[in-house]
């Protein structure tokens, strides 16, 4: 394990001595503040049914955002490392190719919880100005941040596969972009097409981003996105791991 903490604290330095980390920080605080501001702003206007919390992760602005960040997180991964031929002394090092898979993705983990850790901060504000709370319940953030967290790991579990099957990192991007906007709007299609049938417009809910983050936001436990980003997390590394094993030995 003790190569494993190594490994990971080298991707967590990486993230933070590669002016691309900032770029993406400063870019979603930008973006997540406008779109707190314009909530807040609306909700002044007239009275609504939800909560501040709800309208903060259920608005195009935060999905847009959303989306677009995986792919700036995960793209350097491994096609810098590729690119640059470091990764020809690092598959070499007394470290099994598991460790260098988890630890790139277990770097870009711990740099997507830093990304939303100043979010706290808007409810934080919000409750110390107007003295009222910004959700309804306590289990509505936890039920808001654990969506991101299963999410956030399924989509860079596909950035990581992106970045390993090429040494271009604009390449990269837009392959792990395409892919995750992919399955994103797979599961608004029972929004879009009015003749699905009810088992069809079912299935497709059980693949909602949207519809979930709507039911764990309110507080509602549901273990079924719980079963299926873990499970689908878990295969896209694996197949990372098959396809990083596959180009080292093309070296």
């Amino acid at each position: 394990m003790r190569k494993f903490y190594i490994l990971l604290l080298r991707e967590v330095r990486s993230y933070f001595y590669s002016p691309i980390a900032y770029i993406v920080l400063v870019f979603f605080l930008l973006v997540s503040g406008v779109d707190f501001y314009f909530q807040i702003s609306f909700m002044n206007q007239r009275p609504v049914a939800y909560s501040v919390q709800e309208a903060f992760f259920n608005s195009v602005f935060f999905w847009f955002a959303f989306v677009l960040i995986f792919p700036l997180i995960t793209m350097r991964l491994f096609s810098e490392e590729f690119k640059l031929g470091t990764i020809e002394p690092l598959t070499t090092a007394p470290v099994r190719d598991w460790q260098v898979v988890l630890s790139k993705f277990f770097g870009a983990v711990f740099f997507y919880f830093v990304l939303w850790l100043p979010t706290l901060v808007y409810f934080w504000i919000f409750q110390a100005i107007t003295h009222q709370p910004a959700a309804n319940s306590p289990g509505a953030y936890w039920g808001s941040y654990l969506m991101l967290l299963l999410l956030g790991m399924f989509y860079l579990s596909v950035g990581c596969l992106a970045s390993v099957l090429t040494k271009n990192q604009i390449i990269a991007a837009v392959i792990s972009f395409c892919a995750i906007t992919l399955l994103f709007f797979m599961g608004l299609i029972q929004f879009i097409l009015l003749d699905v049938s009810s088992g069809a417009r079912q299935l497709l809910g059980y693949f909602s981003a949207i519809e979930q983050m709507g039911t764990l936001s309110r507080g509602i436990l549901d273990t079924r996105p719980m079963v299926l980003y873990l499970s689908m997390t878990i295969v896209m590394l694996i197949l990372t791991y098959q396809a990083f094993q596959s180009r080292k030995w093309r070296l």
